[in-house]
């Protein structure tokens, strides 16, 4: 489960991302630098091996450490993607293709514009398919993916079913593990409504409507998609005109109604966390990305639960990014999401230790996010504040370590 949302703010562009996946999933972020000239006639992605492409843009990744894809992530273009899983109605239930993470990188990778991405996955997603094992654990996890795509200049919803998609271009727009488009779109598959009559997904009676044709029905109301996407589409319609880094890391920590009692919690919060058979996945990274005529800049969590994490900025700058960062040849175990899984494991059995984390990171990540509005960052000193933070939570969480749900631990890696 995941959600993520986009719009246009005073000349500029805001993009966020809660991603939901499995206890225990490791996501590392990563930094690749363009490449030009590459010799390499083919790139293998999760699955399948494709034709590579020789020039690539610079890109900032947030990826499931097992998987070649990505959650989300920024190019150094300024062109950001977040994707969604979709239940529907022409999922791939076997073999392997490009799963939807793929897509992600390939569209930033070679994308120069939002547009230029969108047509990069569209095209890789009719000439491949999409499809493959998705979950960590659970490889009989597949779905399709929505995605949001978007620049300075402007932002796109993209959305698909097997081979078929279509796109609308959005100001502001939220996406949550159900279709989200109807009868108005910008650009479509070929012959999309033919294909769907063919498919058996729609009688022709009536306007065409690209989700009630595509869309599953159990899986996106057991994961409270519409009830997530609701509460997004909520912020964005109360937002300030002039939004801030600060407003969208509240809009990522949402918990809802239900607040922090995490075991009265049901999917329909933003800012997830796993708990039993009906709420398997939790939120284990966060993104948010501000894109406009400078070089993009970013706020990131590289942890698990926004609510009890503290975002860092990080930016396409060499220096920026220290101790965020991880390369994708490092183990896991050195990643900061690893280390910081002990704090985030005594938060989810204390309570109390919950509620003091909270509490700490607010002073200091406010300082840090206002860092991300001067012209020239000091990134190495705020990348050692951020390091402090972090060592001095650590040794707290070590100090007493109970352990947590019984639910948890069985789904945690061994």
């Amino acid at each position: 489960m995941c959600d993520t949302l986009v719009l246009r703010s005073g000349g500029a562009t805001w993009f966020a991302k809660n991603s939901d996946r499995e206890p225990a999933e490791a996501q590392r972020l990563i930094r690749l630098p363009a490449v030009s000239g590459d010799s390499a006639a083919t790139v293998r992605t999760s699955y399948l091996q494709i034709p590579q492409t020789a020039n690539r843009h610079g890109v900032i990744l947030s990826q499931p450490a097992w998987l070649w894809g990505a959650e989300m992530g920024v190019n150094d273009k300024g062109v950001a993607i977040g994707n969604e899983a979709v239940f529907t109605r022409l999922t791939q239930r076997d073999g392997e293709a490009l799963l939807g993470m793929d897509l992600l990188r390939l569209g930033l990778e070679r994308g120069g514009s939002a547009r230029e991405a969108l047509s990069v996955i569209t095209e890789l997603l009719e000439r491949h398919g999409q499809g493959g094992p998705a979950g960590y654990r659970n490889k009989r996890m597949r779905y399709d993916n929505s995605y949001l795509i978007s620049d300075r200049d402007e932002a796109w919803v993209l959305e698909t079913a097997g081979r078929l998609w279509a796109a609308k271009k959005v100001e502001r727009w939220a996406i949550s593990n159900a279709l989200s488009l109807g009868h108005e779109y910008d650009l479509a598959s070929p012959n999309l409504e033919i294909q769907a009559r063919r498919f058996g997904c729609w009688n022709g009676r009536g306007d065409f409507h690209f989700a009630r044709a595509f869309d599953g029905r159990v899986l996106p109301w057991v994961a409270g998609a519409h009830q997530r996407r609701q509460l997004n589409e909520d912020f964005l319609a109360h937002c300030p005109a002039q939004v801030d880094w600060l407003a969208l890391v509240v809009a990522l920590r949402s918990h809802g109604h239900r607040g922090h009692h995490f075991n009265l919690h049901d999917n329909r919060q933003i800012c997830l966390h796993a708990g039993s058979f009906w709420r398997p996945s939790q939120t284990t990274a966060s993104l948010i990305a501000r894109l406009d005529g400078d070089s993009p800049r970013l706020a990131a969590t590289a942890t698990s639960a926004p609510c009890l994490s503290m975002f860092q900025p990080l930016g396409f700058d060499e220096r920026a990014g220290e101790g965020l960062l991880s390369r994708e040849t490092d183990a896991v175990e050195d990643s900061l999401w690893w280390r910081f899984e002990t704090v985030h494991q005594r938060a989810l059995a204390d309570p109390g230790f919950a509620d003091a984390l909270r509490a700490g990171h607010g002073w200091l990540e406010t300082e840090l996010l206002g860092a991300l509005d001067r012209r020239t960052l000091d990134w190495p000193r705020l990348a050692a504040e951020g390091q402090a933070w972090h060592d001095a939570w650590h040794q707290l969480a070590l100090q007493q370590a109970p352990r947590p749900s019984r639910w948890w631990r069985m789904n945690a890696v061994r």
